[in-house]
């Protein structure tokens, strides 16, 4: 790693991504957190809020400067997702599914998408998100139906997407389908195509749990026709490279809302055991409390260091998916453990909505299936670890010999 990598990646955040960390703190207080109850009991879409994101940036958060983003590091995006997540979960994945297309077109787009495209992501004028999920493809992204043809002019598109996330409320969405479905193995027919909702695809808010608010829906493409530039990329079946790419910064992100929220978690839960007397005296004097504080802080904190991590290495430019797996599958767990803990912290005040507690325990368990399931993480992680250590001995074979 050079010099002016490790430079970008230093642990000591900037003044300007202090200035902005600060912003959007303010802006949580403001503006976020005392409307919560209100659009997460409705499971209603915050069209202010997201607004008032476009406009601190946080749709360009990482697209780079040159097209009108703010350019950040993944390690101060991160600490955005944290700090918005421990408010309102449901509010970062607004923007996360955004930049996940963008980093797709920034990274494969042709120069003249970058240029139409960019700007327009990053001021939150369009607004979007992935299309990878069907109704009998989920982790398999190999065995998706959803296919485009071609003719001089046109891709036409057909299937059905689900759970995909800014359908509803969105514009524009990077779509991944079948373009060659002969070929073998599958991905080499796979395509990521940019469609627009005024070109004709039918979206379908669902009902979930929780993760309320934002909007999640199944897409429909009956016969929808796009032009042949609104392929991501200069050739077809690049498609599955180019968005697991992306999912790298995504599994950070969603990291990160795990550490979120297992913060929000463990502050309620201290501040809840300092003021519930049992015994006369408070719970937080009661061995059995004491000891889950600590487990809940201690895995929350060992979360961070693994987030962490894994932005570090997403920002050196290098192949971060072991780490960011690490990091999405522990903080993930850590956010359903202490949610769990902290609803039994809490007893019978931590079932009603009258609490926060309530809303992170069923706002956890997405964080354990979305983005790549934590058991697929636990596979990544595992074929990982065995490849390193193949080129690590054979890097020591090597120097043994050339003594």
């Amino acid at each position: 790693m050079d010099d002016q990598k490790l430079a970008k990646i230093n642990l000591d955040t900037s003044e300007n991504d202090k200035l902005i960390l600060s912003s959007i703190d303010k802006f949580l207080e403001k503006d976020v957190k005392p409307y919560v109850k209100e659009f997460e009991s409705e499971d209603k879409y915050p069209q202010d809020i997201a607004d008032k994101m476009a406009e601190l940036g946080l749709f360009g958060a990482t697209i780079s400067e040159d097209y009108g983003g703010l350019g950040l590091s993944a390690v101060t995006y991160s600490k955005i997702v944290e700090n918005v997540s421990s408010v309102w979960m449901s509010v970062s994945g607004i923007f996360n599914s955004h930049l996940i297309m963008c980093a797709a077109v920034e990274k494969f787009g042709t120069d003249e998408m970058k240029n139409f495209y960019l700007p327009k992501f990053a001021s939150g004028e369009l607004r979007g998100g992935i299309a990878l999920t069907e109704p009998d493809c989920g982790t398999d992204l190999q065995s998706i139906k959803t296919k485009a043809t071609k003719d001089n002019t046109k891709y036409k598109i057909n299937g059905t997407k689900t759970w995909i996330t800014n359908s509803v409320q969105g514009d524009v969405l990077a779509v991944l389908v079948k373009t060659n479905n002969e070929i073998s193995p599958p991905h080499k027919g796979m395509s990521l195509l940019l469609v627009h909702k005024d070109q004709g695809y039918i979206p379908r808010k669902l009902k979930k749990l929780g993760y309320r608010g934002i909007d999640t829906g199944e897409v429909q493409f009956n016969d929808v026709e796009i032009p042949l530039e609104n392929l991501i990329g200069t050739e077809e079946g690049r498609g599955l490279q180019q968005i697991l790419s992306g999912l790298e910064l995504g599994r950070i992100n969603v990291a990160a809302r795990g550490v979120g929220l297992a913060k929000a978690a463990l502050d309620d839960s201290i501040e809840y055991s300092k003021i519930r007397k049992t015994f006369g005296k408070p719970i937080s004097n009661h061995q059995s409390i004491q000891i889950k504080l600590a487990e809940m802080a201690t895995r929350l904190e060992a979360s961070r260091l693994l987030t962490e991590q894994a932005a570090i290495a997403y920002d050196s430019g290098e192949r971060s998916d072991l780490q960011a797996g690490m990091a999405k599958l522990y903080a993930t767990e850590t956010a359903l453990f202490n949610s769990t803990e902290a609803m039994r912290i809490h007893g019978g005040f931590g079932y009603s909505p009258e609490y926060n507690i309530e809303r992170y325990y069923r706002d956890a368990p997405l964080l354990a299936i979305g983005e790549g399931t934590n058991e697929l993480q636990k596979i990544i992680i595992a074929k990982q670890l065995v490849e390193l250590i193949r080129i690590y001995n054979s890097y020591i074979v090597l120097k043994t010999k050339n003594y």
